[in-house]
């Protein structure tokens, strides 16, 4: 699992950008206390820790050396046990029957915020234009096309294939938290960002 996740096998520009959406929505809550749900390489741990951020991982994967083993859907935690919890690109490897359930577990162990980001598909179309002295202007939405889902050995499932629309997906957060903010980057299209809260 170790060689997935080298540098050369597994970041790329999109996944640099969802890192410094990560990073930056975390530091934005100003809250020190943070769980990461999904260790991956680490980057994203090791930038919040150099940010005076005390970090805790959380894997299923032990190869990854977390500092707890356990799946996000049942969590061996208290509750209330951190300000924030961050679990990105992670709960879409898990079957839908079980979003519920991740959903319970993450509002029951933190504190105050969950920092969630799903996959989104959907061919997206951009524009952006940029004069001297005026504001650069972005543009992008995604082009509706509701394919059926097939398991690809990572994924089960993704907000905008059929039966897994943004509204159905918003309506089951909204059952666990409230919705301060969500947004889909510019410039990595396919990861859906929500900013949660207690």
């Amino acid at each position: 699992m170790k060689e997935k996740y080298s540098f050369k096998n597994y970041v790329s520009l999109d996944r640099w950008v969802s890192y410094f959406h990560q990073i930056n929505e975390v530091s934005k809550l100003n809250l020190e206390n943070l769980l990461i749900i999904g260790k991956g390489d680490g980057i994203v741990g090791e930038i919040l820790i150099k940010q005076r951020k005390k970090v805790k991982t959380l894997d299923m994967d032990s190869d990854l050396k977390p500092d707890i083993v356990a799946s996000v859907e049942k969590m061996p935690l208290d509750e209330n046990s951190f300000d924030i919890i961050l679990c990105a690109e992670v709960l879409e490897h898990l079957p839908f029957e079980k979003f519920e359930q991740c959903l319970f577990e993450l509002k029951r162990a933190t504190k105050k915020y969950v920092v969630l980001s799903l996959p989104h598909f959907g061919p997206p179309v951009k524009l952006s234009f940029k004069i001297p002295l005026i504001k650069e202007i972005k543009l992008a939405f995604k082009i509706p096309f509701l394919i059926k889902h097939k398991f690809n050995k990572e994924h089960y499932w993704e907000i905008g294939k059929r039966g897994y629309s943004t509204l159905k997906i918003r309506k089951i957060i909204k059952r666990y938290f409230k919705i301060q903010r969500e947004f889909v980057p510019f410039e990595n299209q396919y990861h859906h960002f929500y900013i949660l809260e207690k």
